[in-house]
């Protein structure tokens, strides 16, 4: 198989070697943690972990994965992005092999930290080497559709297939399953993609002070969201938590502007094509996420439902993120990449808007609310993306894609918080016990309304300054 190069004669069938790899690439993200949870209680009965063990189990995981991402994302641009992907999925088999030698629950930390550091190597640049392959708009939307859905289908089988393995293999068997995964992502990656060229990268320094300002900023940005969940915001830790973040974040801005070479250009940042597609991944990392937590909540925990009838009260959405991949072209091309991403954006937040008014009253709106939000962030996961790289030089393709999952990843963080800060502000009582009064049933309702109707407001402001941020630009002719 001859190595392919990004060219207007590439096609996505002549590319399905690089295209297998880079698939596996993203079933990895997608997978792993999902199929993981489902094995939770039976890793703390084995390792004999604590409630906090386990949750820093996947937390470790998530933290070191979001707050590496901008500094990998910069060392890509500099010294090559297939290189550190063939790095990082080398360093992610190893990591899953480890798993079957671990017999505490700090050791399995341990490999979930090594793992969250291949991860922030290679996921990024999984959408900066897919935008790189070919040429045409069209082209790059086809195929970053086509390795997301390879992801949302491992998302939707791994509770289930995770189930079913434990009935019959130890639950090392579900991590040991990443190393199969990464072999394949790298032979289609060695064997489908070209050797990084000189003249797409750039030399020059490593912001070391700017790479360690930015990954202290996104960590505390995730760890303090978990915090207001866990402690409640009458603790001390989250709002510390926070206001580090806040400082940390301010030092690395001024850091950026000041120094010759930054990590991150942020003259490149404000570019409207950026900043929009920027805008319009945080808005819907904000939504998803946050209706995610309060439709899982009302379906057990106010309805009653059980976890397997919950489950299946989801599967609008699962339905709606595989089934939508062929839409997804067709709508592109129809209305164009820079009118589909705020068509969608705003979709995002109108299934949002109709969960937090309407939710309460029966699950049909629930249903309605799922599938609104799944077929909107199936445009706005692949347009944004896109729209986020084209109005990048091509010599800082993959901190810009770092940059997009960085603001998928705190955003999701921030609308937990949200969520559940509004919930224990207005719940009287453990939320998880049994047999609520009529009191404390009013009590979810309207905190599940209001929290929603935040989540909407927040994401709606996002969505609009970045619909108008690329209108204006437009009738200013200024470059995107």
């Amino acid at each position: 198989m001859s190595l392919i190069a990004s060219d207007n004669s590439a096609s996505l069938r002549t590319s399905w070697v690089a295209l297998a790899g880079l698939s596996a690439v993203f079933l990895f993200e997608m997978l792993d943690n999902s199929i993981l949870n489902v094995a939770l209680p039976t890793i703390g009965r084995e390792l004999h972990a604590s409630t906090v063990g386990l949750q820093w189990v996947t937390g470790a995981y998530a933290v070191v994965f979001g707050g590496l991402m901008l500094a990998f994302g910069a060392i890509a641009d500099r010294f090559g992005r297939r290189r550190v992907m063939l790095v990082g999925l080398v360093l992610l088999g190893a990591a899953s092999l480890a798993t079957a030698f671990v017999t505490t629950a700090e050791q399995l930390i341990a490999v979930r930290v090594v793992t969250g550091v291949a991860a922030a190597m290679t996921t990024p640049g999984s959408i900066a080497l897919a935008f790189r392959l070919f040429a045409d708009d069209n082209l790059r939307v086809r195929a970053m559709t086509l390795i997301t859905t390879v992801g949302l289908v491992g998302l939707a089988i791994g509770p289930t297939v995770g189930g079913l393995v434990l009935a019959v293999a130890p639950w090392q068997v579900l991590l040991l399953a990443n190393v199969p995964i990464a072999a394949l992502a790298f032979i289609g990656i060695r064997s489908g993609i070209a050797a990084d060229q000189a003249a797409d990268l750039h030399r020059d320094p490593v912001d070391i002070p700017g790479a360690v300002l930015g990954t202290a900023t996104i960590v505390l940005a995730l760890v303090a969201p978990t915090l207001f969940v866990n402690e409640g915001s009458g603790s001390w830790a989250p709002w510390a938590a926070t206001a580090a973040a806040v400082a940390v974040a301010i030092a690395f801005v001024r850091r950026e502007r000041s120094t010759r070479y930054p990590l991150l250009d942020l003259r490149l940042v404000a570019r409207p094509l950026v900043s929009a597609g920027l805008a319009y991944k945080a808005a819907t990392g904000l939504a998803v996420a946050g209706l995610g937590y309060m439709v899982t909540l009302q379906l057990q925990l106010d309805w009653g439902w059980s976890p397997t009838l919950a489950a299946i009260g989801m599967l609008p959405q699962v339905i709606v993120l595989i089934a939508a991949g062929p839409v997804v072209n067709r709508f592109v091309e129809l209305v164009g990449l820079e009118r589909s991403a705020w068509l969608s954006s705003v979709a995002v937040v109108g299934g949002l808007a109709v969960y937090s008014l309407l939710g309460r009253f029966g699950y049909v709106w629930v249903a309605i609310s799922l599938a609104l939000v799944a077929a909107a962030i199936r445009v706005v996961g692949v347009v944004a993306g896109v729209n986020v790289l084209r109005g990048l030089p091509e010599n800082r393709t993959s901190i810009g894609a770092a940059l997009v999952d960085t603001a998928s990843e705190v955003t999701s963080a921030v609308g937990i918080a949200i969520t559940g800060t509004i919930l224990a502000a207005l719940f009287t009582g453990a939320i998880t016990a049994p047999g609520w009064s009529a009191s404390q049933t009013v009590q979810f309702q309207n905190a599940v309304t209001l929290a929603g109707l935040v989540l909407t407001a927040v994401a709606a402001a996002l969505v609009g300054w970045a619909i108008r941020r690329t209108r204006n630009a437009a009738g200013n002719g200024t470059r995107p």
